[in-house]
């Protein structure tokens, strides 16, 4: 899944936070409702302009955050 397609950043839109295309969904509320339980289906109904193809996007987005970079150190 291409996160990109889904996810978009724009200073004018929720004061640049990272929503759904299309949405004042920020990704950080998708998240918070996956982290408090809720399954994509309960998230969809409270949500209609998401699909559960956004909200995989959300999670995708969030792993590419969370990906830490290794840097090699010689001594």
């Amino acid at each position: 899944m291409n996160w990109r397609n889904h996810i978009t950043v724009d200073p004018g839109i929720c004061h640049g936070r990272a929503c759904i295309t299309g949405t004042r969904v920020m990704v950080t509320t998708v998240l918070d409702n996956l982290a408090s339980g809720l399954g994509p289906d309960e998230i969809t109904r409270s949500y209609p302009s998401l699909t559960r193809e956004s909200i995989r996007a959300a999670v995708c987005y969030a792993a590419e955050l969370a990906k830490e970079r290794v840097i090699s150190i010689s001594g």
